[in-house]
């Protein structure tokens, strides 16, 4: 008998458990059936984020002014290289060949100068002492004048051999990286028609330029000194910093996208950014430090029709039950600008919103807010009832079904909440 009584109260035992936890799973579903996200406090910051290319700061391109062979090349790709640094040098036998001459024709046209300085006397005299006509006296004096531009034009001529001469030996104009070399030992390059490139030289590769292309919804919002984050693909686990340096004004159009250049100047001490690397750039348009905020996903959040209709015959009865003293105390103390206007008669509905939660009985309720920036995810919290760090508001149902939010705006106009 003492056996059975102990299994008796036992199994009493198991079905009272049971029934407990049947009754505390039945009391949470009426909670769980919201997703809840908490009110928080931290900082905030509103980004535009586009993508541009690293280049240096400063290139020059290295090039030459005469055709010819390349005799020898001095640097390679990555060489440090310093003004005057001797680069290449162009096979110059016939070049030296133009420069001689060059200098016989100076020498030609001296003694043709000479010897027509020596006609023009004779003639002057022998025209002094009325012994030639005057037409003779004039030859001799044109070719006294011919022989002196002739002499002019070899000494030109002269000059550019040795200008040209000069051009064979490539010297780099500044201190700088060879980041390109376009041309090798033996190497036939003409510049008839264009210079040709034989190096790139960039200044200083610890400074380096982002070109970054904005849209023309977002340039409004960039100005110069503006601070940046950067980050590239080569060192993902980097974040990088820059400012912007200049805006451009000529615009660019592709495929009916009109974008704008903005140049944004980047610290490269470590040598970790490269010529040519795709940056994604987060340029910062406002920031906010240890304000209250919620994610957007609560702020979109709407009741259902059923929740919503119980939500507004609750407070219209919680209304109808304050005396009509009091009533008529509080619409004597209104704002101007009528009901919903405690924060500003002209305030845009754009800058208020509404947080729905579940109070200590379970039952839902509503807290007008007034917001502020946003970073995309979540939202400041300006002025705010009821709400404060913590605070377990809805951001959703756990059933995975969303309701429009145009239907709370519909039963509760837009505008600033009433309540503030």
């Amino acid at each position: 008998m003492k056996t059975k009584y102990v299994i008796g109260v036992v199994i009493l035992a198991a079905l009272l458990a049971a029934g407990y936890g049947a009754v505390r799973s039945t009391s949470g579903n009426s909670e769980s059936g919201y997703r809840l996200t908490e009110v928080s406090r931290g900082d905030l910051e509103s980004t535009i984020s586009c993508s541009g290319t690293l280049s240096p700061v400063t290139t020059v391109e290295i090039g030459t002014q005469v055709s010819g062979t390349i005799d020898s090349v001095f640097v390679d790709f990555n060489d440090e290289v310093h003004v005057g640094q001797l680069l290449a040098v162009l096979d110059t036998t016939l070049l030296k060949a133009a420069v001689l001459d060059a200098e016989a024709g100076v020498e030609r046209a001296e003694a043709q100068l000479a010897l027509a300085e020596d006609s023009n006397e004779r003639s002057q005299s022998l025209y002094e002492r009325k012994l030639i006509p005057d037409s003779d006296l004039l030859t001799a004096e044109m070719g006294l004048k011919t022989q002196k531009a002739n002499l002019t034009s070899a000494e030109v001529g002269l000059t550019r051999a040795l200008r040209n001469l000069d051009y064979a030996i490539i010297i780099s104009p500044i201190d700088g990286t060879v980041i390109s070399r376009n041309v090798e030992s033996g190497q036939t390059v003409a510049a008839s028609l264009s210079t040709p490139t034989l190096f790139l030289i960039a200044q200083d590769l610890s400074h380096m330029e982002i070109l970054v292309e904005v849209d023309e919804s977002d340039i409004g919002q960039i100005e110069v000194g503006q601070q940046v984050r950067f980050e590239v693909q080569a060192h993902a686990d980097e974040v990088f910093e820059g400012s912007v340096t200049q805006v451009r004004l000529q615009p660019e159009t592709v495929s009916n996208v009109v974008t704008y250049t903005v140049v944004v100047d980047a610290s490269n001490e470590r040598n970790l950014l490269l010529p040519g690397m795709t940056a994604t750039v987060d340029f910062i348009i406002d920031q906010r430090e240890d304000v209250l905020q919620v994610a957007n996903a609560a702020l979109r959040y709407s009741p259902s029709d059923d929740d919503l209709t119980e939500f507004m015959e609750r407070r219209q009865a919680e209304r109808e039950a304050i005396p009509d003293s009091v009533r008529a105390a509080r619409r004597g103390g209104m704002p101007p600008g009528g009901p919903g206007s405690g924060m500003g008669g002209n305030a845009s509905s754009n800058n208020f919103g509404r947080l729905w939660y579940l109070d200590d009985d379970g039952l839902l309720q509503m807290a007008p807010v007034k917001t502020g920036m946003t970073d995309g995810s979540s939202t400041e919290i300006v002025i705010a009832r009821d709400i404060e760090e913590g605070t377990q508001v809805i951001s959703g149902s756990s059933t995975g079904t969303t309701t429009s939010s145009s239907k709370s705006q519909m039963r509760m106009p837009g505008g600033p909440p009433r309540g503030f």
